[in-house]
């Protein structure tokens, strides 16, 4: 009995030990209440893979014009460029083409089906507007990355753009990885000028003003209110 207490006051301190350097380890990058918890998930995954922590930029706010914002979950700055990701999380069936405006949710063996924004033009917008920013981002090639966390399974999505990749959270750091290691440098013409960037963005997130207006204009943007059945 007095074995069995220690087993598990033994494995209730080795929890509460990674818990508690992973809260370390995300603090570096992020704090515990910026976005979602897969979103802060990813940031953990790639900072154990050994990715730098001076390179990933977490809930990024983009300025973009009269006061609306662009919010991006992820950038890494790599040697090869700007990896921007996109996080999701859904359960059930997901289908859809790169072209399409809304890709399907299918849950309960096609019982129930939902409709939701492409997130690969969601994040093509988020890389426009991040592009937007500097003259240097012009010449330097942005990549894609749609994380899908959950128990989804894609069954039918096709025409995924060059540049463009579609992963589940487990197969990320195989794609991160293919990124770096099948293209060639890129030509940064001043690295302060992207850090600075992508910095303030991060810092215009963590204002309230700034969620509070960005959620007011998404809101807005969507007309739910102004719809009367």
């Amino acid at each position: 009995m007095i074995f069995a207490i220690g087993i598990l006051l033994l494995i209730a301190f080795l929890v509460i030990f990674i818990k508690y350097k992973d809260h370390k380890l995300l603090k570096t990058v992020t704090n515990s209440n910026r976005g979602t918890k897969t979103e802060r998930n990813l940031v953990l995954k790639l900072l154990k893979s050994g990715i730098s922590e001076q390179t990933i930029f977490h809930d990024l706010y983009v300025k973009r014009y009269y006061g609306f914002y662009s919010q991006i979950d992820l950038v890494v700055a790599t040697k090869v460029g700007i990896i921007v990701f996109e996080v999701k999380n859904y359960k059930g069936w997901i289908f859809g083409s790169g072209f399409n405006t809304n890709w399907t949710q299918v849950l309960a063996y096609g019982k129930k089906k939902y409709r939701f924004y492409n997130p690969i033009l969601q994040n093509n917008k988020h890389i426009d507007d991040l592009k937007r920013q500097l003259n240097q981002f012009h010449h330097i090639p942005f990549y894609s990355v749609v994380v899908f966390y959950g128990d989804c399974v894609f069954k039918e999505v096709d025409f995924i753009p060059n540049g463009t990749f579609l992963v589940k959270s487990n197969r990320v750091l195989e794609v991160f990885n293919k990124i770096i290691f099948e293209n060639e440098p890129a030509n940064y013409s001043n690295k302060r000028d992207v850090v600075r960037v992508l910095k303030e963005a991060v810092k215009n997130g963590a204002k309230k003003e700034v969620q509070d207006r960005h959620v007011k204009n998404v809101k807005d943007m969507l007309g739910k209110d102004r719809v009367f059945y």
